[in-house]
């Protein structure tokens, strides 16, 4: 399974913590991590400094310390925790899943279950709150939906459909029969 895996395994760069304003550039690949840095100072004693980068295999920064304790001054303690998982061959698959097959597997879920993963990471707080995975969740607790309803849908959002109860929805509809913004009236019937 890990040789479908394909570099870069992680990829990241920013500033350093104030005050310093060095450039750090963080690559782990399957064989090595490479970490890059540039210096940015004000000072002329710094003009000529030239980027500096340092290659290690995975079991060497395991093993060196003071390149780990950079990281996480720099990156924080996730994104030391991740490297330190990646280089004992700890991967998370999921996250490497294209979306349209996460949308899938997320529907085989409890609604409970999806705001719990929602809560998990950035990728899933978004497919888990995307309009695609409650048009599904929708058409998958009804029998039908008629065309008004998609046609609400799309107005509204297929989250507000889901959790709008049916006789809310009726008053929805007859409005928008009635040429009236639904908008208003899901502001008005959710306070």
């Amino acid at each position: 399974m890990a040789s479908l895996l394909t570099d870069p395994l992680f990829e990241t760069c920013g500033r350093g913590p104030p005050p310093i304003k060095d450039y750090y550039h963080f690559f782990v690949t399957k064989s090595e991590i490479i970490w890059r840095w540039w210096k940015i100072s004000p000072r002329m004693v710094y003009r000529h400094t030239k980027p500096g980068e340092v290659k290690e295999s995975l079991s060497d920064f395991l093993e060196d310390i003071d390149l780990q304790r950079e990281v996480r001054v720099v990156f924080g303690d996730h994104v030391l925790e991740f490297t330190m998982a990646l280089c004992e061959g700890r991967y998370n698959y999921l996250d490497r899943l294209s979306d349209s097959l996460l949308l899938r597997i997320i529907n085989f879920l409890e609604l409970e279950d999806v705001d719990l993963l929602g809560q998990t990471s950035r990728k899933f707080q978004q497919l888990c709150g995307s309009e695609e995975f409650w048009e599904q969740a929708m058409r998958r607790h009804c029998c039908s939906i008629s065309d008004e309803v998609v046609s609400l849908a799309k107005e509204i959002g297929w989250r507000t459909v889901f959790f709008t109860n049916k006789l809310h929805l009726q008053k929805l509809l007859s409005h928008e029969v009635l040429g009236l913004p639904a908008i208003k009236i899901v502001s008005e019937i959710l306070k």
